[in-house]
């Protein structure tokens, strides 16, 4: 019998944890190292979402390891007005990594950082309406749920007065074309504006963005989508906000997603990928910005902020990805990723789409009906069949997207590890196709 069955454990897991969102993967984790984690059994289950798209620098690196333990020892958390040497030199190093934006506030979660980034933006326009994507996740607390609509909005009452939505660009779905049928994304702007202009009170106060849109379905902001947003807010006295707690930190093949465009946001919120799976986020933004949001008497308290366990992984994180040049890494592993993954369309008419950047990239899965139906039936049997033979894909089943797979390994992933998960992403298409 497998220990995976351990009837005891499912027994008290169903007794006493509260149940948060998909249902929990049919295995006791033991243990990660690498690019796997290990089950009861001692099975090694390739991990292609680094965690909760977290763990760029895969599971267990020994120098993460090694800056616990030394910090622990040293001094793990402190009264929020203490500061101390990882967090100031952090800061330093963000800075320098992002031009512009040279101050930075450190929390736990995105989610937090993101309540800090809208409430700094109401703060400082003195307006209160903020707009985001349909198919946005900036986070499940407050002012960030009311920001987000890929999920998680019917049944809570009311969200914060002034949250608004425009469409989020699709070019597998477009809404609208080019005569070509390719998505004419500035034409559908423009439209969105328009309606969001004819519902504005005149307070709008900031757009929230994911540069790539993951929990939505891996949609990534066209090449000149990034500047010609910058312009909306721009024209209407509006701050950019960005978003990049999956893409920051190199995934996407440059550091921060938003460089491959050329725009700076107003403000920048990293969390996820800067703690490398330790709770670490960031709120970064001008020195302009921040002296507007001091003088008005920006309030922005946690118990965490500004600990220096989180800041020294921070660095530790910034060190690695320098030292073994993983923002140059993701790239190499993403187009040998993208590659394969696209020979496993070319083959299956179910597989419908391949696209994101780097090593964040989404496989679509639709019916065979020729008009690119969702098929969420077939993507929960693909993920299902994949998880047996020793894969952990996450696919996103929102209404009006088709079963995505969200594909995120560590950026420390060796080649022959892709190409194992991808011959068991073929073979678990291949075997779901049979049936």
């Amino acid at each position: 019998m497998s220990r995976n069955d351990d009837a005891a454990f499912w027994q008290s897991a169903n007794n006493h944890l509260i149940r948060y969102g998909s249902p929990f993967d049919p295995a006791i984790i033991e243990r990660a190292k690498g690019s796997y984690v290990y089950d009861a059994d001692g099975r090694a289950i390739l991990d292609f979402t680094s965690g909760q798209m977290s763990a760029v620098l895969g599971h267990g690196h020994p120098r993460i390891v090694e800056t616990v333990q030394r910090q622990v020892e040293t001094v793990a958390h402190l009264f929020s007005s203490m500061l101390t040497r990882p967090v100031v030199e952090l800061a330093e190093r963000l800075a320098a990594l992002a031009p512009g934006l040279e101050k930075v506030l450190f929390l736990s979660t995105g989610a937090e950082s993101n309540e800090a980034a809208i409430r700094m933006a109401k703060l400082v326009t003195g307006k209160h309406e903020i707009v985001a994507f349909s198919k946005s996740w900036h986070g499940m607390t407050g002012v960030a749920a009311s920001a987000t609509y890929s999920a998680g909005r019917k049944g809570y009452g009311p969200a914060a007065v002034g949250s608004f939505a425009i469409p989020a660009p699709n070019a597998f779905r477009p809404r609208f074309k080019h005569p070509d049928g390719s998505l004419d994304w500035q034409t559908e702007l423009d439209d969105a504006f328009e309606l969001l202009d004819a519902q504005s009170t005149g307070n709008l106060a900031a757009f929230v963005a994911e540069p790539i849109l993951s929990s939505g379905g891996i949609l990534e902001l066209p090449k000149g989508y990034l500047a010609a947003l910058k312009k909306k807010c721009e024209e209407r006295g509006m701050l950019l906000i960005l978003d990049e707690a999956q893409t920051g930190i190199g995934r996407t093949g440059d550091m921060f997603a938003f460089q491959r465009d050329g725009v700076t946001p107003d403000i920048l919120t990293l969390s996820k990928t800067i703690g490398a799976g330790l709770p670490l986020s960031a709120v970064m933004t001008t020195p302009e910005i921040e002296q507007v949001a001091y003088e008005k008497g920006f309030l922005f308290y946690t118990t965490h902020v500004s600990d220096p366990l989180p800041a020294a992984v921070g660095l530790t994180v910034l060190d690695v990805v320098r030292d073994e040049k993983l923002v140059a890494r993701a790239s190499q592993m993403g187009a040998q990723l993208f590659e394969g993954l696209c020979a496993i369309k070319d083959q299956y008419p179910c597989v419908g789409d391949v696209r994101g950047r780097g090593l964040l990239l989404g496989m679509e899965i639709i019916k065979e009906t020729g008009n690119r139906e969702p098929d969420h039936d077939m993507g929960a049997a693909i993920m299902a069949e994949a998880f047996k033979r020793g894969l952990s894909m996450n696919i996103v089943k929102m209404p009006g997207m088709g079963g995505v797979f969200r594909i995120a390994p560590p950026l420390t992933i060796s080649s022959e590890e892709l190409d194992q998960g991808i011959s068991i992403i073929g073979d678990a298409v291949k075997a779901c196709v049979a049936r």
